[in-house]
C-alpha cells in the first residue's frame, strides 16, 4: 500500500495528490478526497485567521498510526493525509485526506475513519483570532460522538 504523511506549512493541491496516489496503477478502482477548508466563521462568531499547532515527529507518528488502523479495517490500496501548520486565513486548505481501493465502499469509510480521527485526536492545537480577540479551539461533543462510532465494530459504522 501506498502511504503519504506530510505535515507542512505550505498549500497542497489535492488533485496533484489523488493523481499521484493512483498513476499507473490498474488496481484502484476507487479515489475519495476530502479537503478541509478554514472557515469565516464558527460557532456564532467571526473568524479572520487560525493558528494550527502541533507536536513534531509525535503528529506524524499518531497519524501513520491511524493510517495503519485503516490499512486493517478496509482493503486499502493508498492513503495520504495531509496536514498543514501555521496561521491560515479564510479560505485556506488546512487538510487533505485521499484513500483509495479497489471498490468505493472501502474508499469512502476509510476517508471518513482518518478525518474523525484527525478532527479529535491527533496531536494539533487550533488557536482563532476572532474581533474580540483570540481563542483556543475547544472539542465539540459531535465531533467526539463521529469519532466514537467507530469503536463498536471494526470496518463500520455503529448502527
Amino acid at each position: 500500500m501506498i502511504t503519504t504523511i506530510r505535515l507542512q506549512s505550505e498549500d497542497f493541491d489535492a488533485a496533484a495528490e489523488a493523481a499521484k496516489l493512483s498513476h499507473g496503477r490498474t488496481d484502484i478502482g476507487a479515489v475519495v478526497t476530502f479537503t478541509g477548508i478554514c472557515r469565516d466563521h464558527e460557532g456564532g462568531h467571526g473568524v479572520s485567521a487560525m493558528t494550527l499547532e502541533h507536536y513534531p515527529g509525535m503528529a506524524e507518528d499518531e497519524i501513520a498510526r491511524h493510517v495503519e488502523d485503516a490499512k486493517r479495517r478496509w482493503p486499502l490500496l493508498g492513503a495520504t493525509v495531509i496536514h498543514r501548520y501555521g496561521r491560515m486565513q479564510p479560505g485556506d486548505n488546512i487538510v487533505l485526506v485521499v484513500t483509495a481501493s479497489a471498490h468505493r465502499q472501502a474508499a469512502f469509510a476509510a476517508a471518513d475513519f482518518l478525518m474523525d480521527y484527525l478532527k479529535t485526536r491527533a496531536p494539533f492545537w487550533k488557536l482563532e483570532e476572532r474581533p474580540d480577540g483570540t481563542g483556543w479551539v475547544e472539542a465539540k461533543e459531535t465531533d467526539d460522538s463521529a469519532a466514537a462510532r467507530w469503536q463498536a465494530k471494526p470496518g463500520a459504522a455503529a448502527e
